[in-house]
């Protein structure tokens, strides 16, 4: 809300407490959450009303206030995850948010048998679009929604409702492979677990299969639009290892250098995308567009990839997510599988530290395996070392912490991170 306050001050910002009272009569809600009424005193439920989101219900006829919505118009504005900056504002249309969903659905052999359980915030591209709510439903399916992430709560709901597919990012598969092996929950119907938002190191996606019962489809995407899945047929290698392709035929995909020339396949560059749902500029930020679109029209991603010749793409860093150590730039999320991989280790990130010698030093948070302590340098040192890993990339510094802050997505917040390290925490 403040970042569309500052852009726009002229939108309703108004949180559901303050919209509650007052309400016309409504043909049908949609309850959220409950909330505190200051004026009455209680609890109530958050309500949004149905008439003017679309059709209302059973009547087949179009709500009052969208006949004249056109599929280029304006549909929705989503928030980026906000992990190394400021959040911004991403203009999705009727047209291209649809498409989006829909060709994920097909990429995804999602259909009306589809029992989709969102456990993901549902304000989230991935949650939303790929294909999510919009496209289960739009297919005919069922959607499930799941107040909490927590093993717990989504496998009783896996029971109970004969979900077949769900998402996660990478910092929730962890735990829910452990309760799964814990407690051998009945987990029969699930045929999908897709994994994307950040990279799922190789050492979890094995476990996927063989603790869960289920495929492993990784997924790859930004809420500014292209969207990439590996197959549900993928050999098992491409899906433990890729990211998957383009949902697209349109998509044009651009792997280049420091200087924008194109890198050959097999080799890494940023990633620069273009296509029909792939969005043409923020929301009112002309500067920022500058910097994130080329003249072409190609999007910036700020992913590093690597392309096989089959088309496959596979995210090996993001451009800024590295530690310049004496000029050896080192790559966090290499650092971090090798972390990942050590059995004292549940959950791992690195983020890069001022030093007056060294420019910047790595330093390592680690969460510890179960019922155990994180390793410490010097194991870890030893351990890298013989997974081949070059010694500059041996973290200079270890911190055991009890969790990873997240941001509301989901992700690892690293710019979190880096602020503990600012205030000597």
């Amino acid at each position: 809300l403040a970042v569309l306050a500052e852009r726009d001050g002229r939108r309703d910002l108004r949180p559901a407490a303050s919209a509650i009272a007052g309400l016309p009569e409504v043909r049908a809600v949609l309850t959220t959450d409950r909330v505190r009424d200051a004026s009455l005193g209680e609890e109530r439920d958050a309500v949004v009303p149905a008439p003017g989101a679309g059709t209302v219900l059973g009547s087949g006829e179009a709500a009052p206030g969208l006949e004249g919505a056109h599929p280029e118009d304006l549909a929705l504005l989503t928030l980026s995850g906000g992990t190394t900056g400021a959040p911004k504002l991403i203009p999705r249309t009727h047209a291209d948010y649809g498409y989006n969903a829909l060709a994920s659905a097909r990429a995804c052999g999602v259909g009306p048998d589809a029992v989709y359980l969102a456990v993901l915030p549902v304000a989230h591209n991935f949650t939303m679009v790929s294909p999510g709510i919009v496209g289960v439903l739009s297919c005919g399916g069922t959607l499930v929604l799941c107040p909490d992430p927590s093993p717990t709560t989504a496998f009783a709901l896996i029971e109970r409702a004969g979900v077949t597919i769900t998402s996660l990012v990478p910092a929730l598969v962890a735990p829910w492979l452990d309760e799964a092996r814990r407690t051998r929950a009945d987990l029969g119907s699930l045929s999908v677990l897709q994994v994307g938002g950040a990279r799922l190191d190789a050492g979890t996606a094995r476990r996927v299969g063989p603790e869960l019962g289920c495929a492993l489809q990784q997924v790859f995407g930004m809420a500014e639009g292209l969207n990439c899945y590996t197959a549900p047929d993928a050999p098992a290698e491409t899906a433990l290892a890729t990211q998957g392709r383009p949902v697209c035929p349109g998509d044009e995909v651009l792997v280049v250098d420091e200087q924008d020339l194109p890198v050959p396949d097999g080799r890494p560059g940023e990633l620069l995308t273009r296509g029909p749902y792939t969005i043409r500029g923020y929301y009112r930020a002309r500067e920022l567009d500058a910097v994130r679109f080329t003249p072409e029209g190609f999007y910036r991603t700020g992913d590093v990839v690597v392309r096989s010749p089959e088309g496959d793409l596979t995210v090996v860093d993001r451009v800024k997510d590295q530690v310049n150590r004496a000029g050896e730039k080192i790559a966090a999320p290499e650092v971090e599988e090798h972390l990942l991989a050590h059995p004292g280790v549940r959950a791992a990130a690195v983020v890069a530290a001022p030093d007056p010698d060294l420019g910047e030093r790595s330093v390592a948070f680690l969460v510890a395996g179960s019922g155990g302590s994180a390793p410490g340098r010097e194991d870890l040192r030893e351990f890298l070392r013989a997974r081949g890993a070059a010694g500059f990339k041996v973290p200079d510094e270890v911190r055991a912490v009890a969790s990873l802050p997240l941001t509301g997505v989901g992700k690892v917040d690293k710019r979190r991170l880096r602020e503990l390290l600012g205030e000597g925490a």
